[in-house]
């Protein structure tokens, strides 16, 4: 059975999300995605390298390829419980300090935090909890554009976490559409309480 994907137009990582979701939710055959950038191509390549399957990409003209995945089913189950056994038991803290990602390019860093926030989404496990504190609670605010992605973390179990203060200092405590409002103990003792944190911005 092949599972044909039209990606074209698609930036990364959704190309590589759907096709991943694709192969997570079958027991064996093919996913054939069709994607008109190399980096997605190349990302495609990559994905199927990390699972250990076998892929192929066919050249369609100009930037436009199709890449397809085989899945034999074995091998991927037993990959699946190996990750299962090292999963930490304490979950995973992302920790957000901007609404921008790294340095740089201020309309660059916002396209890039906005891509990280829908993989957090998309991918599972997600992590335990999302602490959002100095120019980080502008993401959790009114018209953010992450909005979506973080309400539907949030109805999955994820504590989505705001600094009061630094909410007050932005003048958006009114504004704020997800998660809750805390304070810096709070913040601290989650940071303290996660098996990974990891701080983003």
């Amino acid at each position: 059975m092949i599972r044909e994907i039209d990606a074209k137009g698609l930036a990364c990582p959704k190309p590589v999300i759907l096709t991943k979701k694709e192969l997570d939710s079958m027991e064996g055959g093919s996913v054939r995605t069709v994607v008109d950038n190399v980096t997605a191509r190349e990302n495609l390549s990559k994905l199927a390298g990390s699972m250990g399957l076998e892929f192929s990409v066919e050249e369609l003209g100009g930037t436009v390829f199709a890449v397809t995945i085989l899945k034999s089913g074995e091998k991927e189950e037993e990959r699946d419980e190996d990750i299962i056994i090292q999963k930490p038991d304490g979950g995973m803290v992302l920790v957000i300090q901007s609404d921008q990602m790294g340095k740089g390019d201020e309309e660059l860093g916002k396209l890039l935090m906005k891509s990280f926030i829908y993989t957090v989404n998309e991918t599972k496990p997600h992590p335990k909890a999302i602490l959002f504190y100095n120019g980080g609670v502008k993401l959790t605010v009114k018209d953010s554009p992450v909005l979506d992605d973080l309400q539907d973390l949030l109805d999955a179990g994820v504590e989505i976490i705001s600094c009061g203060t630094c909410l007050d200092f932005y003048n958006l405590k009114d504004s704020l559409a997800v998660g809750d409002i805390s304070n810096m103990y709070t913040i601290y003792e989650k940071m303290q309480s996660g098996t990974n944190t990891i701080t983003i911005g």
